[in-house]
């Protein structure tokens, strides 16, 4: 019927298309579902025309992004209608609207059946179209056995059993137990005769579900499959509507080669040469031609070719002409096929013997480094990393070296470790590994992380030949006027534990190896201290005779750093302060390190670790099977018991993390994840010995553990932190607020998002349940803070045995009101608390509450707004006020700096009054990059009093998603605390839920559609009809 058969629904398609805008269509749509509810209600008065003209407009509201919770019945009760006009649209919308679970579908099955096995094969082609849109598995149970039929009989038309054969594969996904294996596979095979190309390419689709999952049971299909490609290869039988751009229909040809790769191998001798031939021809005639369409087809065949020769494992001469036409893929202009071309030349990396036909093109490959396009960087990446051996590492590992001087972020921190593995794993000599990794160094330290130089210490260790070369070269690199911090740690080690080596050489005595290292003492953070101090009282040690003035300064600086706040600083200069004045006692402690014991590279196992793609995946496993022989790289291996203790000797990388107040090592001695409201105690892994580890203690610091690990810190100290119920102290329980709760009552809204959302504003709602609403108002001055909470009582009873407990951190100092037990029917009463800033820090206080309505006791844990920005104070600075305080706060602690990755893309304008609302202000003008963010602040507490705050902000305009931030302040600790503020919000910025984006349909195979039709739901109704 067309569309102009209905008037009504033509004028409300028409008043919806001539909407100004989205409030006068929401009301008209408002109006017509009111309309169309109010004749739903009277259903006895309606005709058949008038309920199909009612039910085709909720599909265009639907289609419109409105929500129609009503009408359900009357679409499913027109698919029982005798007349075509009627089902079709009973049909439809019945798919639109209705989900597999929905209880109404039950009432249409017996209808849905009976059209299926009837004789009126439009009919039949409508019902198989919403069960296989629907699917679900009552439809599978109930309706299987019909549709098998359908497809299996000769007396059906195609164009039904083609339907036929897709919507038994919709249910065969949903349940397979529809189709039973054993007596498929000759239905199967009568079916891969079929000549009509629809139904053939249908079944292939449900063959290629089949034999993912029992292959062996569909052997008789195999030769069915090379004929099927036989035929299209020579394009016999083909009609003219599948051919697309001359090629006989790509779709089944895809499909094919498929299925065939889910069989092991193809065993007859007959078969397996005519699937060559097939092959050959396929691979002969595929070129690059200007036609994208043409393109885009046969470069989908001839990407599942060569996935089939792969699986196959041809003869070599078929493997070097795959390898020869992907090479004159990724030496052409066109971008899509370029990537395509490295990636499947990746995948090949994983049959034997091509390896060194891929090294013709190794000169094409490292052009690819150079890309605009960043996705085929990556490809041209992996690939260079999958075929590098002992023959090419010195050539790719200097190419990469040299790209990662101009390497963007996004790609340096695994352009760093694929570089540091294969300098491992394939270094012609030791001496020339020692040279990559320092370079590696040199160039991209923030990206380096410290199993890499964890890892050159245990080669120089155990290399006694080494170890004067890489002194020497630590200290070159120490000459130099700014390098990063890992190489001051790893030079510093090297220095202090072969700097003896050296002493015949000129610049290398030991008071002046002491003054080099200590010239970069003021850069480094409180990190990197320790393996300094052990460096110095290495030196010390070093020294014969003993120097006098020398000793005098060492101690010195044991001395001064004897009263650092850092724990493991201060330990370790006392107790070199004090053995260095033992004499022997000093070198029998602080003797050479011992070798370490031969395991697995912790490098190539964090490699094996990351989540890649597939063409990735392939060549690490194809490392993987290298011969360890060809390799110089020192095997160490690490072992775990099974009770997880480690035994005595046991050597492995650890990361220690550093311990700068009482409360870090309680928040680190037991994990609790975070969840406001919730709190729950995670018991850490017991931590592994580590030789290194030891020695260099915080010193081995890496990123911030992922989200679903937890980290090990130090041996539990049982003062610190006890059992939730009673033991916790309000310290930790503060550091961490979360857990499970055991309450039939359920928050109402999102109590995380309420605690986001009042970080940022002084009043709002914290908590909400069906009997209390806990609500919030505050006011902040300086260091001082007085907030407001306001008890609800939502219910017609009263609240009682109420408890509100505050547990607050070591940094506030709080004070509550008395709270009152009950609380009165419809009732709300007010408890003030005062709140005074000690010190900086991002601890949170908790708020402990509990009540009893009826037999329910609950009580939930709530997080309170007195974060760090409450005492902040926004001050505008000029730029005669920046600059002189900018530069007199030079280094770390007062500075720090940071690449942040994973920020949320802001535009500079978002970002800006994102910090604003941290009480930021941001001074326009002061920097003269325009990409940049000056912002200054105040923050307020007992101890620091009125502490000015300066923040810099660089951004990449070309990836939104990263950063570098620079914070500086007179306080150490407000620093380093304001710093990871900034980050946490950065990262993590509080977003209401998105709704699921829609799968994207099935592209059409009809006649092509205009863009206007597209994307206008009436043109697409029209269409419909």
């Amino acid at each position: 019927m067309a569309l102009s058969g209905m008037r009504g629904l033509s004028v409300f398609i028409s008043d919806i298309r001539n909407c100004q805008n989205k409030e006068q269509e929401r009301l008209r749509v408002d109006k017509e579902l009111g309309n169309v509810r109010t004749r739903f209600k009277n259903e006895k008065g309606l005709t058949h025309y008038e309920k199909k003209k009612y039910v085709w407009k909720m599909l265009y509201i639907y289609m419109l992004g409105y929500d129609v919770d009503f009408g359900h019945m009357e679409a499913v009760s027109l698919i029982s209608a005798p007349k075509y006009p009627e089902k079709q649209v009973g049909y439809i919308v019945t798919s639109c609207l209705l989900n597999e679970n929905h209880d109404f579908l039950r009432l249409a099955i017996n209808t849905v059946r009976n059209d299926i096995i009837g004789r009126n094969e439009t009919f039949q082609c409508l019902a198989l179209t919403m069960v296989g849109n629907i699917g679900g598995r009552e439809f599978a149970e109930s309706l299987a056995p019909d549709v098998q039929k359908l497809l299996l009989s000769s007396s059906c038309r195609p164009l039904v059993r083609k339907k036929a054969a897709l919507c038994l594969l919709r249910l065969y996904r949903k349940n397979p137990d529809v189709v039973n294996v054993d007596g498929w596979a000759d239905r199967m095979a009568q079916l891969l005769d079929e000549r009509d190309l629809g139904v053939l390419t249908s079944s292939m689709s449900l063959l290629v579900a089949l034999v993912s999952n029992h292959h062996e049971s569909y052997w008789s299909c195999l030769p069915k499959c090379v004929k099927t490609l036989e035929r299209l290869a020579r394009n016999q039988d083909v009609p003219q509507e599948y051919t697309y751009y001359g090629i006989p229909s790509p779709w089944l040809q895809v499909k094919t080669m498929r299925a065939l790769q889910y069989f092991p191998t193809v065993e007859d001798p007959n078969t397996r040469r005519s699937l060559f031939e097939v092959l050959q021809r396929i691979l002969m005639g595929t070129d690059v031609v200007k036609n994208v369409n043409k393109n885009n087809a046969s470069h989908a065949v001839l990407f599942e070719a060569l996935a089939l020769v792969m699986h196959l494992d041809a003869e070599k001469e078929m493997m070097s002409q795959c390898v020869a036409l992907l090479g004159k893929f990724i030496a052409v202009r066109e971008p899509n096929i370029r990537y395509l071309g490295l990636e499947n030349m990746t995948r090949m990396l994983m049959v034997t013997d091509v390896q060194d036909i891929i090294k013709r093109h190794q000169a094409q490959i490292i052009t690819s480094l150079k890309d605009p396009d960043i996705s085929i960087r990556r490809r041209a990446l992996d690939l260079l990393y999958g075929m590098c051996d002992v023959t090419n590492a010195k050539d790719i590992v200097e190419e990469l070296l040299q790209y990662l001087s101009t390497a963007e972020f996004a790609m340096r921190e695994e352009l760093s470790l694929k570089a540091a593995i294969l300098a491992e794993k394939f270094a012609p000599d030791l001496s020339w590994y020692v040279d990559v990794i320092l370079q590696l160094i040199d160039k991209a330290g923030d990206f380096v992380s410290d199993d890499i130089w964890f890892r050159v210490v245990q080669f120089v260790t155990n290399n006694e030949d080494l170890q004067p070369y890489a002194a020497v070269k630590a200290r070159e690199y120490l000459d130099k006027l700014a390098i990063h911090e890992t190489m001051v740690k790893v030079s510093a080690y090297l220095l202090g534990e072969f700097g003896h080596l050296l002493a015949r050489r000129p610049g290398c005595s030991p008071k002046e190896l002491f003054s080099i290292i200590h010239e970069k003492l003021p850069t480094v953070s409180t990190s990197t201290i320790p393996i300094l101090l052990s460096t110095y009282a290495k030196i010390l040690m070093h020294t014969q005779p003993p120097d006098q003035e020398l000793q005098n300064q060492i101690w010195a600086i044991f001395s001064k750093y004897e009263s650092c706040i850092d724990v493991e600083i201060q330990q370790r200069a006392a107790e070199y302060f004090a053995l260095s004045r033992k004499g022997e006692t000093l070198m029998d402690i602080l003797a050479e390190m011992p070798k370490f014991p031969e395991r697995q590279s912790s490098l190539i196992r964090k490699a094996e670790d990351i989540e890649v793609d597939t063409a990735e995946q392939s060549a690490i496993k194809l490392r993987a099977q290298q011969q360890t022989s060809t390799s110089t790289a020192l095997v160490v291996t690490d072992q775990r018991p099974a009770n997880g203790s480690p035994s005595v000797g046991q050597l492995s990388l650890v990361k220690v993390p550093s311990m700068s107040s009482a409360a870090d090592v309680s928040s680190t001695d037991q994990e609790l994840t975070q969840a406001n409201g919730t709190l729950t105690k995670v018991d850490p892994q017991p931590p592994s010995a580590d030789l290194l580890g030891d020695l260099l203690g915080p010193l081995a610091i890496v990123e911030a553990p992922q989200a679903d690990s937890v980290q090990p810190s130090v041996q539990p100290q049982p003062n610190i932190v006890s059992g939730l119920e009673a033991d916790l102290t309000a310290e930790a329980a503060a550091i961490v607020p979360v857990g499970e709760q055991q309450s039939s009552v359920q928050p109402i809204g999102n109590i995380a998002e309420r605690f986001h959302a009042l970080c940022l504003k002084d009043s709002g709602v914290l908590y909400e349940d069906p009997n209390i609403q806990i609500g919030i108002k505050a006011e902040w001055r300086l260091h001082h803070g007085r907030l407001v909470l306001f008890l609800g009582n939502k219910n017609t009873s009263a609240l009682v045995s109420v408890q509100a407990v505050i547990l607050p951190p070591s940094h506030l100092k709080t004070e509550l009101s008395l709270v009152p037990e009950t609380i009165p029917p419809r009732a709300q009463v007010q408890c003030p608390l005062e709140f005074v800033n000690l010190r900086p820090s991002r601890d949170v206080a908790v708020l402990d509450f509990s009540y009893k309505f009826g037999n329910n006791m609950v009580n939930v844990k709530l997080r309170l707004p007195a974060v760090l920005n409450k005492f902040l104070q926004p001050i505008p600075v000029s730029a005669e006020e920046f600059f002189p305080q900018w530069r007199s706060l030079s280094g770390p602690p007062l500075k720090l700096q940071e690449v942040v990755r994973g920020v949320k893309p802001l535009l500079l304008v978002e970002m800006a009054n994102l910090l604003n609302s941290f009480r930021l202000m941001i001074s326009p003008g002061l920097d003269p990059n325009p990409n940049n963010l000056i912002a200054s602040t105040t923050f307020y507490s007992e101890s620091t009093q009125a502490m000015l705050c300066l923040v810099r902000i660089e951004t990449d305009p070309a990836d939104r998603t990263q950063l570098r931030m620079t914070v500086a302040s007179g306080d150490p600790a407000l620093t380093f605390e304001l710093k990871e503020f900034i980050k946490e919000q950065l990262v993590s910025i509080p977003t209401g839920p998105r709704a699921p984006s829609p799968v994207p349909p099935a592209p059409p195979a009809a006649q092509p559609t205009s863009p206007a039709a597209l994307s206008d739901p009436g043109a697409m109704l029209a269409g419909l009809l």
